[in-house]
């Protein structure tokens, strides 16, 4: 079953901005999806016309076979949102903030107060479920935000820039948490502007730009496109000089780290055996800059137009 199926999705507004000119998409029940783009390509609208936050006009969008137009009640009912900004009373106090969103969708006050606890739980906060939300730090905040947007268990959420402002600890146990209600079944749609976020979250990616979906694929067939990755060596001894290993390029960075330069189509283990011939140990190795943001670049400066 599809998650979400958009069909001509458009919108003008009154001064002829076409913020989306036809968008066509679709996300499986079950995926991590991401949907990137510029600031004004189209994905805050996007994302305010499922929330029946702005109004489309023309096109079609179906969240779970559930037609917005037809039975709007429903697909709000299947969609949690975070968005970006943090928009509860800063003055409220945690379990309520929680709690009164369940009373939004008619959950009774017990049952409301059940799921709280567990929501809250999950996430770390139900220690601090009487503490005033503007004493919780960034983090906590958004976190908050990702429970009161779970706690009428939607079947699909929307994640609108949900670690923006965050450090890279707190972001990645947010990482951990996402992955695990996304295995659970939860359908999970992220817009982000750390696009490792994305690569290391998502299996499918949409990009937005300029109204349009220029790009609609798989991520491992998205990153396959690229010809050469980079990769930061550390080593369990400093090297000497840094040797020349015919087909990949090498750098030193400080006393033990190596930059290197891999062309998909050699792999990184060759490289491991010619540093090894001149005994240099590779102890761990990571991704020297992100390897989707140059992608991601080009395709929005290119305008390129693919579907997958």
């Amino acid at each position: 079953m599809q998650a979400l199926s958009l069909r001509n999705l458009r919108k003008t507004y009154k001064n002829g901005l076409q913020a989306l000119k036809g968008i066509d998409l679709d996300v499986a029940s079950g995926d991590f999806f991401a949907l990137l783009g510029p600031n004004g390509a189209g994905k805050s609208t996007t994302i305010g016309i499922l929330c029946s936050l702005v109004t489309k006009t023309s096109g079609q969008v179906r969240v779970f076979g559930h037609d917005l137009d037809r039975n709007p009640h429903e697909v709000r009912r299947a969609i949690g949102l975070v968005p970006q900004e943090i928009n509860f009373n800063q003055f409220e106090k945690v379990i309520n903030i929680v709690v009164n969103q369940a009373g939004y969708y008619g959950i009774g006050r017990r049952r409301a107060l059940d799921r709280a606890e567990r929501v809250l739980t999950e996430l770390g906060l139900w220690e601090r479920r009487n503490t005033t939300s503007r004493q919780l730090s960034g983090g906590m905040k958004r976190r908050l935000m990702i429970a009161r947007a779970l706690v009428h268990e939607p079947r699909l959420l929307i994640l609108d820039e949900p670690t923006a402002g965050v450090d890279i600890e707190i972001r990645r146990s947010m990482w951990d948490y996402l992955r695990q209600i996304n295995q659970a079944g939860m359908t999970i749609i992220l817009t982000t502007h750390y696009l490792e976020e994305a690569e290391n979250l998502c299996r499918n990616i949409a990009i937005i730009n300029h109204g349009q979906i220029v790009e609609h694929s798989a991520m491992p067939e998205l990153l396959a496109r690229l010809h050469v990755n980079q990769f930061i060596l550390e080593l369990r001894h400093p090297p000497g000089e840094v040797p020349e290993v015919p087909g990949y390029g090498l750098e030193r960075l400080d006393e033990r780290s190596l930059l290197a330069r891999v062309p998909t189509d050699r792999g990184i283990h060759r490289l491991f055996d010619a540093l090894a011939a001149h005994d240099m140990e590779v102890v761990s190795l990571r991704n020297a800059a992100n390897r989707l943001e140059q992608l991601f670049v080009d395709l929005v400066d290119s305008g390129k137009t693919k579907h997958v």
